[in-house]
């Protein structure tokens, strides 16, 4: 008698795939260092919070116009959400190539958990509300000016 996988290849199909959770957590950091809500993110694409959240998670997958909504509102190039994907799941291109958002390799002590802390974001945060481009420039070449040379 042929066996009954239909109960565990459904369960398969449930589960978000890593591709869409690597997305979507590129969709919550960007959302995250603009100080934006997921309320705020869902009323610019006509949708709810708990959509939103979904996306991030990786439970809905997110379609290639939704994509281009999501880099319009979050002001980043598309390439960004692929930005940093494990080689596993496809990431190992050129540096040129997945590192689209213009900042310079990853550096050695410097990791994903780094992004992720309160001082960083509010740093992020301070930054981009400096309306002045020239001044903000100038913030930057100090910032640089501080750190120790490679």
């Amino acid at each position: 008698m042929p066996s009954d996988d239909s109960g565990e290849r459904a369960e398969r199909e449930h589960r978000p795939s890593p591709i869409d959770v690597h997305v979507g957590a590129r969709v919550r950091l960007r959302r995250t260092l603009l100080g934006m809500s997921q309320e705020k993110l869902g009323d610019a694409l006509g949708l709810t919070f708990q959509q939103v959240q979904k996306y991030e998670r990786g439970v809905n997958r997110i379609g290639a116009s939704r994509l281009f909504d999501l880099s319009r509102v979050l002001d980043v190039p598309i390439g960004f959400f692929f930005d940093d994907m494990p080689d596993a799941l496809g990431g190992g291109q050129s540096a040129a190539r997945r590192n689209s958002f213009g900042f310079a390799d990853q550096q050695d002590g410097f990791d994903d958990e780094t992004l992720h802390r309160r001082e960083t974001l509010e740093l992020v945060r301070a930054y981009y509300r400096i309306n002045d481009a020239s001044v903000r420039k100038r913030v930057f070449e100090l910032i640089k000016s501080l750190t120790p040379p490679d």
